[in-house]
């Protein structure tokens, strides 16, 4: 009973609105509301390819899945190269004090999304704290255009999903066997390589479902890109957003929604995968 519930309740929240995108993708747009309409003709299914052809076709749409690919790529492997640190630095950590830093680490996902990416905004200008930091410690002479810059948004990503990036491979850290870590180290092992032998081989399935937690929602993500990145460097989140809102294409924008859900499949059938492990 229970498995049929949620099964439906899956299907419902999941599936549904998946199939009525996937219809989307082949309707053809229109004047009225909603701006397109499915190609039925006295009950035949005519024509429907036009948004897959024009996303095929136009070279816009595949460097802006690139970009994205890319992005995300570089976010997930930032947020993995600063979990490593951070989570032996919390293990390190008196065991009564270590949900206190947890805690601050999950504490910025508590404040509103749009809130933090305008303090961000705030940091990142050319009068912004950075800036002037920089120039205070007398690194730059000038400011430096960190707003509106590819530096800029990973910044602003990395922050935002840093800690889904550090909490897997927290789990997976605290529950090693750190006999191992210690007969290494008494052997002569330095910390380098008791890290490299032991320790990065014993949660390489962590870091893998950690970097792919990350990746999987940042190659979507249009918000970010939108306030921090450079305008005309647009990510797939962003050409989907201006299609559905500003060029209200829908069928385009439902078929490249699609195209983006299948680049994301492998990778998420991979974190399924390495989650069980």
């Amino acid at each position: 009973m229970i498995r049929a519930l949620a099964s439906a309740w899956l299907g419902l929240l999941v599936m549904a609105p998946l199939l009525v995108v996937a219809a989307i993708a082949f309707a053809v747009p229109d004047q009225g509301l909603p701006p397109f309409r499915l190609p039925i003709i006295e009950g035949r299914w005519e024509g429907g390819n036009e948004s897959w052809g024009v996303l095929t076709a136009d070279d816009f749409y595949l460097a802006a899945l690139l970009r994205s690919l890319v992005v995300a790529s570089a976010t997930a492997g930032l947020c993995l190269a600063l979990a490593y640190p951070m989570a032996l630095g919390i293990l390190r950590l008196a065991p009564a004090r270590r949900p206190l830093v947890l805690a601050l680490v999950v504490l910025p996902l508590c404040i509103g999304f749009v809130l933090r990416m305008a303090a961000w905004v705030g940091l990142l200008r050319d009068s912004g704290l950075v800036n002037q930091a920089l120039l205070a410690m007398g690194v730059i002479s000038a400011p430096v255009p960190l707003l509106y810059s590819s530096t800029g948004l990973l910044m602003g990503m990395v922050h935002s999903y840093l800690p889904f990036a550090l909490l897997p491979l927290y789990a997976a850290l605290a529950a090693r066997d750190m006999r191992l870590e210690e007969a290494a180290a008494d052997l002569g092992a330095g910390p380098f390589t008791v890290f490299r032998s032991i320790t990065l081989p014993g949660s390489a399935a962590a870091a893998g479902a950690a970097f792919l937690l990350v990746f999987i929602p940042a190659a979507g993500e249009f918000v970010i890109p939108a306030l921090l990145g450079a305008p005309d460097a647009l990510l797939a989140g962003g050409a989907i957003w201006q299609e559905f809102f500003t060029a209200r294409d829908w069928p385009l924008a439902a078929a490249a929604s699609m195209a983006l859900l299948a680049v994301l499949l492998p990778p998420l059938a991979l974190w399924q995968r390495l989650g069980r492990r």
